[in-house]
């Protein structure tokens, strides 16, 4: 049986996307997605600087058919993607460790797609308790439970191991895909490619 690992950050649009296309795709060749939250910051820092150039230093004519892809892709997919928020980039950590703590009660799927579309349909900076507060009320998950869950060592501690471990594997941005633990795939554009790879086995 073929495995399948998806490591994300919710602060990506092409992770959004990604997220949402993937998702057909495992059910199609009856594959379970293994989820993996990270901070996509830390992997930047630790072997992708040029990220930061790249925003620093902008290309008019790349940033503006950046801008174009997102809006096609976004509407291929069905998904309300506004490109920029207000706040970007966002600090995700909070959600993304709320993400783990979901995952605790099988619920990752659902605290994800809730922080990626508040992010990024409604525009609302999931940094803020606030907003994480409406988005665990969205989905009916205990915010107690997640507030608790993201203070805990255990949850900060699978985070960083998370990011570390992409880094560890190769990886080097959000999404980043291995199939069969060793073949690695980036960005939603290349999930074509995924599904050749899940119909070699």
């Amino acid at each position: 049986m073929a495995t399948l690992e998806f490591f994300f950050d919710c602060s990506s649009p092409w992770t959004y996307i990604g997220f949402h296309n993937i998702q057909p795709v495992a059910k199609t060749f009856g594959v379970e997605i293994t989820w993996k939250p990270i901070l996509v910051g830390g992997v930047f820092n630790a072997v992708n600087p040029s990220v930061y150039q790249s925003r620093e230093n902008p290309i008019p004519a790349k940033e503006a058919y950046r801008d174009k892809d997102i809006a096609d892709w976004a509407r291929h997919s069905g998904l309300k993607v506004h490109w920029k928020p207000p706040v970007f980039p966002v600090n995700s950590v909070k959600a993304m460790r709320g993400c783990i703590v979901a995952g605790r009660t099988g619920r990752l799927e659902e605290m994800a797609r809730a922080c990626f579309a508040a992010y990024w349909g409604d525009q609302r900076d999931i940094s803020q308790d606030d907003v994480l507060a409406d988005i665990c009320q969205s989905i009916k998950f205990d915010k107690d439970i997640f507030f608790a869950g993201i203070a805990e060592t255990a949850v900060k501690n699978e985070l960083r191991d998370n990011t570390e471990e992409l880094i560890k594997r190769g990886g080097f941005g959000s999404p980043t895909i291995f199939v069969n633990r060793t073949d690695m795939y980036f960005g939603n554009d290349r999930l074509p490619l995924v599904k050749d790879a899940l119909a070699r086995g």
